[in-house]
């Protein structure tokens, strides 16, 4: 059968959204365009030459997506108020790549583990996202992982406030990703928000789902 531009062989089947489905179109794309970087100079191209500049920190994050059947999750964590950057945000577990991590893949996982307890031996890795480039100075590279239940979570008080899961479903459906606003040092910065229940994501964890959507998805 011969696809369209934008068609997935896996759309319309049942369980468009479970964990196997999300894993089976990862192997589709395979890593082309894995080098093309993301960030917020998407939105927001004055911002370009100042990212191109900046000696960026390397990251990375865990996008944790919860095998629940046919309607798989995405964990996502609020970071614990009294974080020095980015403080009550909805966030992926995630942060800098040591040098003793090696690749993003361990770093991912080993701050997955710091965060929220979760071990290890539970995330099948899958691949990886384009790098998503952030005017705090962080270069992060996105680890997608299906996790399988069952699990423990055991948040590290210090860094993480509270653990949650969103339906995939909710996530990858476009008409959700809200394209907003709001003056920061004298300019007005565009970002993507994504509010769920009481919860609003946005910034780099709405950016990072955004190129989810895109690359997968859309």
């Amino acid at each position: 059968m011969k696809l369209l531009a934008g068609e997935s062989r896996h759309d319309g089947e049942a369980g468009a959204f479970s964990a196997q489905v999300f894993a089976a179109r990862i192997a589709d794309i395979g890593h082309g365009g894995v080098s093309e970087d993301r960030g917020d100079h998407l939105l927001n191209p004055d911002l370009g030459q100042m990212l191109a500049t900046t000696r960026m920190r390397d990251a990375a994050v865990l996008v944790p997506v919860v095998d629940r059947g046919p309607e798989a999750t995405m964990l996502l964590t609020l970071r614990n108020a009294s974080m020095r950057k980015h403080s009550g945000q909805i966030a992926f577990p995630g942060g800098a790549i040591d040098p003793e991590d090696g690749t993003a893949e361990h770093a991912a996982l080993r701050e997955a583990h710091e965060e929220i307890g979760l071990e290890a031996h539970r995330a099948e890795l899958l691949g990886r996202l384009p790098r998503y480039l952030t005017t705090t100075g962080y270069s992060i590279t996105p680890v997608l992982a299906v996790v399988r239940t069952p699990f423990d979570i055991i948040p590290n008080p210090d860094e993480v406030a509270d653990v949650f899961e969103v339906p995939l479903s909710f996530l990858m459906n476009p008409r959700n990703h809200r394209r907003e606003s709001r003056v920061w040092e004298g300019r007005e910065r565009f970002y993507y928000t994504m509010p769920y229940q009481d919860r609003f994501i946005w910034g780099v964890t709405a950016g990072i789902i955004r190129t989810l959507y895109e690359r997968l998805y859309a």
